[in-house]
């Protein structure tokens, strides 16, 4: 069988219309057919004609061929596993736009699980995230309709439509005592890869949303920006992949090679040999070596756990949060002469070190458990401090006047206040800021 990855051609996202079939990268192949050297099995075949020319006989309504054929074809691809499917002529056409960063529908990455709709991931800025869509739900009615006994694609029909209109989603989440519904006003998403900020003087953040095509130059364009907001010198960043459905394999692969100067990145290994692929690092690292906090959770999925992964093996970075979704396989697009396409799974993702991404996910290296931390209540008493007491002696140091000194301490318990803020906001984030201050102070000492 010729090798699918031989030809690259577009990388496929498993991002369509804010609704994806799949999760995960995938690959475009040759539209050519492929040879094998195993027989038919001619028997099967025939019992195959059987039961195809009885249900045209004695099926309660007459039914099209081409509609049973294409059934036939459905049932075959999703019984081999949740990505495996058969793509009609809208959905090839759908799945060839997950590229662009911009597409109607909810916001959301799903896949299916025990029947029903699993949300891997609300993308950011999206009515889904919006609304309240959580990683994990689990979608149990659309509108009216229950989900139980749907195809991937029948759902996907019904969540889309035209922008402005509303769809109410019925969902069981894990410690909600009962399902929750949640209406979401259909949009135009326009997915924005790559956010950056400053944290702290010198701390840096980078989150990625989705991994487009040019995800891999935003995020050195990013670390370039945030070193010039920072003086020209950048002490630590914290990269933030949770909730990150994953998309194209190029990308995950570039934001990789951003940060790692030799050695493997990822390689996939197929069955017999066929469909391996590794790819390797370029001597440059953006951050010149400055320490990293990946952040990670359960809404993070294929090129993130990618990421993450070569990361956590090269020891460039700390891996923080909660076990990722293990979506370690590859898809490949086998297009067909009728302008359809079959997606087949081909190959599994690996780590550098070895490692299997698929249905184990990446390990951090420090777990975080959902929490909230709450902040003080008000009228609650603060502690005295000695420079509260009436008639204090001063350190001996101060000069009368000193605006610089003044100015740098109200700075100082400003960006306090932000941190206390950032605590009771994000929790993870927080601990990966105060990580990465302990770790420059640390390289500080050992200089």
């Amino acid at each position: 069988m010729r090798n699918p990855f031989r030809h690259m051609g577009p990388l496929i996202a498993g991002v369509t219309i804010g609704i994806a079939i799949s999760v995960g990268t995938t690959v475009l192949a040759d539209k050519q057919e492929s040879s094998s050297s195993n027989a038919l099995p001619l028997e099967d075949l025939r019992n195959f004609s059987e039961i195809f020319a009885k249900v045209k006989e004695s099926y309660v309504e007459e039914i099209d061929d081409k509609q049973l054929i294409e059934s036939a074809i459905r049932g075959m691809l999703t019984g081999l596993d949740p990505h495996s499917a058969y793509l009609n002529l809208e959905e090839f056409k759908e799945l060839q736009v997950g590229t662009t960063g911009e597409f109607g529908g909810l916001g959301i990455e799903v896949t299916m699980e025990d029947g029903f709709v699993k949300v891997v991931s609300p993308i950011d800025d999206t009515p889904a995230q919006r609304a309240g869509v959580h990683a994990g739900d689990l979608v149990i009615r659309l509108n009216d309709t229950p989900v139980k006994g749907m195809t991937i694609s029948d759902a996907v029909k019904i969540m889309r439509g035209k922008p402005g209109t509303d769809i109410d989603l019925l969902i069981v989440r894990e410690g909600e005592d009962k399902p929750l519904t949640i209406t979401i006003t259909r949009a135009i998403i326009k997915v924005k890869s790559v956010k950056n900020r400053i944290l702290e003087d010198g701390f840096g953040y980078v989150r990625i949303t989705s991994f487009q095509t040019r995800t891999g130059d935003q995020i050195r364009e990013a670390v370039d920006k945030l070193r010039e907001e920072s003086g020209g010198d950048l002490k630590g960043l914290v990269l933030d992949l949770r909730n990150n459905p994953g998309g194209v394999l190029g990308a995950a692969v570039s934001v990789s090679d951003a940060f790692i100067t030799d050695g493997m990145i990822v390689y996939t290994e197929g069955r017999g040999g066929h469909e391996e692929l590794e790819f390797h690092a370029k001597p440059e690292d953006v951050l010149k070596g400055a320490p990293m906090v990946v952040l990670i959770n359960g809404g993070s999925a294929s090129a993130s756990e990618i990421v993450s992964g070569a990361l956590q093996d090269h020891k460039r970075a700390v891996i923080m949060g909660s076990q990722s979704f293990g979506k370690g396989s590859v898809q490949t697009i086998f297009p067909l002469s009728s302008d359809t396409a079959v997606k087949i799974t081909t190959a599994r993702y690996f780590t550098p070190s070895g490692r299997s991404i698929q249905a184990e996910g990446i390990k951090p290296d420090i777990e975080i458990k959902p929490l909230k931390v709450s902040s003080n209540e008000k009228g609650s008493i603060e502690r005295i401090k000695e420079a509260d007491l009436s008639g204090h002696l001063t350190n001996g140091q101060a000069k009368n006047g000193d605006e610089k000194q003044a100015a740098s301490s109200a700075k100082k318990d400003a960006k306090a206040s932000e941190n206390d803020d950032l605590a009771s906001k994000d929790y993870p984030l927080y601990e990966a800021l105060t990580l990465l201050k302990g770790i420059d102070i640390l390289q500080k000492i050992g200089n």
